[in-house]
């Protein structure tokens, strides 16, 4: 009875504690920072570009970042983002700016540094500085101040000295000075007092200077690092080049942002729900686990100033389904050592330290895919990898250290020793005692010989890439307007139209259609013209006037294009020889060589099921398909590790057919955890796919056939490959070693030798 209490109280405080930090929680997800595709707006790719022609360095980029980032300041943007790419490119996103041609304008034109004194006339421009020629540097005291290199000493020496006799001798440095905006001219004034951030600085001048000078001041270095960089702006010789722009009305944020977040507590409500059912109050335990997860993956995000997404609540939903992989691992070792009749404490021990090397393994091959999109992603990929990143290590500290903690709670009270089905759904008649020495099968699937229909499986598995290579020659894939350049215009409508009547619409503005597609009100099109801001302004205007439409317009040059589809084939193929390393180091080459072959597989599936359903690949598809490499491998690994510990226990394998016994036994062992993980994983994706944004319906689809490949390939290619290269290795001699390792048994037949 004691017990029975101690166990209510301990999970009536789990509760409570789950539901208290869900509500601590709960008030920083309204001070997240939204990106576009949730909270409308502006986002716009720039390449810098020197005037002269010449090579573009990366002080020079930094110093036009500071430049973007101080004229952002003046368009009273709440949480700009604003990131450099590559060597060359920035981005700049400006969720809930309104105003997007001035926002346009103001960050395109040309940085022009300025010097004028305190009545706001103008001195001197950057004519007189040589290019770049601003310099962190100190004064005679050793503080940091700014040295500029003079090019026009005459000029310079001019101005100087007649400044210097004047009663006020104080020369104000502008950058983007705007006339009848700008003013230094009120009493008192100084650049801190000013509601403006166009003014950098202001130096006294006692007298005229024919040389290189030093502005001194109370600057911390990293204000004098500021303002060499933003001085060096305006007198750089470089200009921004308009490569891909996107605007998103509001209404399509609200939208989207509604319906993932429904469709992502359904996918984690239905989780939940299978996790009881399948393992009892062991699945309720990892229920609370998942709720705190959630939470906690939102948290981290949010205190590293992530800016979410819709792939990045995709990620959290799919990152949930995905580290339920940890907890099945447990549940399902732990349920093998209670089927073998070992006590409860010490089957939950057992269970701990065994599948952990498992965990590890799966974790490690999700985090090599995960970097590598966030290395060579842009934009919203970029978004997804760290949110993957953080559920990642998150899952190891809460779905197995945590959750691990929680359930150790409850089995040190005893309670559910003699309660076996009640905690974790085994039956008495499924454990092994003195009066049941024959239990009820403990795996399923006992009749099936995966490794015998192995040629079948192989047989198929060449028909699907004929039928593939087929399609793919004939239909070849639908690139959307990342791979392919272009523009994407998506209008929502009073009601739905004709599609004959946008034809003619797209005629009278002289676009070319590439695709189009309408789910009710909303229309989604492609054209193959990369449109000028002129241009989108002008279609704006004609959807808005003719039909009172939202429209949401994003533009991709084929500069993007060219580095999207580079940094997609550098991304999936530095993961795969990732894994063949880091699978070759903790199992042999053969495992890592028929893992990456059933990687092939799932990558190759969903190309050729995107081709036959003639589904547009887009930038996230890469997200996708690399977050199945991950998932996929972990499946993989798990099966690996059991055929390995398997293969030890077994000691020395002398014929295929002990070989082929415990590969078969050890996909039956791992059988029913690839399906639970598999169903956990696909529930949100379905979700999401139902009742989810379109604006990710692609993605989700990627990851559906994914998630389906992943598994079958894990148990019917990688296992039954492995099992034919390992065959080969049963009779050889084992290599002799380049070391001695000391004397060696002396082998007898018939004594210590068959």
């Amino acid at each position: 009875m004691k017990k029975g209490r101690l166990v209510f109280t301990r999970l009536c405080l789990m509760i409570i504690c789950t539901i208290g930090l869900i509500a601590l929680l709960i008030p920083m997800l309204k001070d997240y920072n939204f990106g576009l595709d949730l909270k409308g707006g502006f986002e716009v790719l720039y390449k810098v570009e020197s005037m002269d022609g010449s090579e573009v360095t990366s002080d020079m980029v930094t110093s036009t970042y500071k430049t973007l980032s101080k004229r952002i300041d003046g368009l009273g943007v709440s949480e700009p983002v604003i990131t450099i790419e590559g060597d060359d490119k920035i981005r700049v996103q400006l969720a809930g700016v309104t105003d997007k041609e001035s926002a346009r304008t103001l960050l395109s034109s040309a940085a022009s540094l300025t010097f004028r004194n305190t009545e706001d006339e103008l001195l001197m421009t950057a004519d007189v500085l040589n290019s770049g020629g601003a310099k962190l540097a100190q004064d005679e005291y050793g503080n940091p101040a700014v040295s500029l290199s003079i090019k026009d000493k005459d000029q310079f020496y001019q101005v100087t000295k007649e400044i210097s006799q004047k009663s006020d001798n104080r020369i104000v440095i502008w950058l983007d000075y705007e006339e009848g905006v700008d003013s230094f001219s009120t009493e008192g004034a100084t650049c801190g007092s000013l509601s403006s951030s166009n003014c950098l600085s202001v130096a006294s001048v006692l007298q005229g200077f024919s040389s290189d000078v030093i502005i001194q001041g109370d600057f911390t270095e990293e204000e004098a690092r500021n303002l060499v960089d933003l001085i060096n702006s305006g007198s750089l010789p470089t200009k921004l080049e308009e490569i891909s722009s996107k605007t998103v009305a509001a209404s399509f944020g609200e939208n989207a942002l509604t319906e993932t977040y429904q469709a992502g507590i359904l996918g984690v409500a239905l989780i939940i729900l299978l996790m009881i059912a399948i393992y009892r109050f062991a699945g309720l335990i990892s229920g609370i686990a998942i709720l705190i997860y959630s939470f906690v993956t939102l948290f981290v995000f949010w205190l590293v100033g992530g800016v979410l997404t819709l792939p990045g609540i995709a990620a959290v939903v799919i990152g949930i389904g995905m580290a339920i992989d940890a907890v099945v691992i447990s549940y399902s070792r732990l349920k093998e050592e209670l089927y073998k009749g070992t006590k409860l404490s010490m089957a939950y021990k057992e269970a701990n330290k065994t599948s952990l090397k498992s965990i590890i393994d799966a974790n490690v091959t999700t985090l090599i895919a995960a970097f590598l999109l966030f290395i060579f992603g842009e934009s919203s990929v970029k978004g997804f990898a760290t949110m993957l990143i953080i559920s990642t290590f998150v899952t190891m500290i809460i779905m197995v250290a945590l959750s691990r903690w929680l359930l150790g709670l409850f089995v040190k009270t005893g309670y559910f020793d003699e309660r076996l089905y009640f905690f974790i759904g085994v039956k008495n008649n499924q454990i092994v005692s003195t009066y049941n020495k024959d239990p009820k099968s403990l795996h399923p699937f006992q009749k099936i010989d995966f490794i015998k229909i192995r040629k079948v499986v192989y047989g198929l598995f060449l028909v699907f890439l004929v039928v593939g290579a087929i399609s793919l020659w004939k239909n070849k894939l639908t690139l959307g307007v990342d791979f392919k350049g272009g523009t994407s215009i998506t209008i929502n409508v009073d009601k739905p139209l004709e599609a004959s009547s946008i034809d003619e619409d797209l005629k009278e503005l002289n676009l070319t259609k590439q695709s189009m597609d309408q789910s009710g009100n909303t229309i989604y099109i492609k054209v193959n013209e990369v449109l000028e801001d002129s241009k989108v302004t002008e279609t704006e205007a004609y959807f808005g006037e003719k039909y009172n439409a939202q429209t949401d317009i994003g533009v991709v040059s084929n500069v993007v294009q060219k580095e999207l589809i580079k940094n997609a084939l550098l991304s999936l193929g530095l993961s795969i020889v990732g894994i063949i390393l880091y699978v070759s180091v903790r199992f042999r080459f053969n495992y890592a060589f028929t893992a990456v072959v059933a990687l092939v597989h799932d990558v190759l599936f969903i190309v050729i099921l995107f081709s036959l359903c003639k589904l547009e690949v887009e930038s996230m598809f890469i997200a996708a398909v690399l977050s199945i490499v991950g998932y996929s491998i972990n499946d993989t690994i798990v099966t690996f590790d059991r055929i390995r510990e398997n293969r030890k226990a077994a000691g020395k394998i002398k014929n295929k057919d002990q070989l082929k016994d415990i590969i078969n036994c050890s996909i039956r062992e791992t059988l029913g955890r690839s399906i639970v993980t598999t169903l956990t994983t696909l529930i949100p994706v379905v979700c999401l796919i139902l009742f989810g944004s379109k604006e990710i319906l692609n993605f989700n689809l990627a990851l559906l056939f994914g998630l389906v490949s992943g598994v079958y390939s894990s148990i019917f290619i990688a296992s039954q490959l492995l099992y034919d290269l390992e065959k080969k290795n049963i009779k050889k001699a084992p290599k002799k070693k380049w070391y001695d390792d000391g004397p060696q048994e002396l082998k007898i037949k018939g004594v210590n030798t068959d």
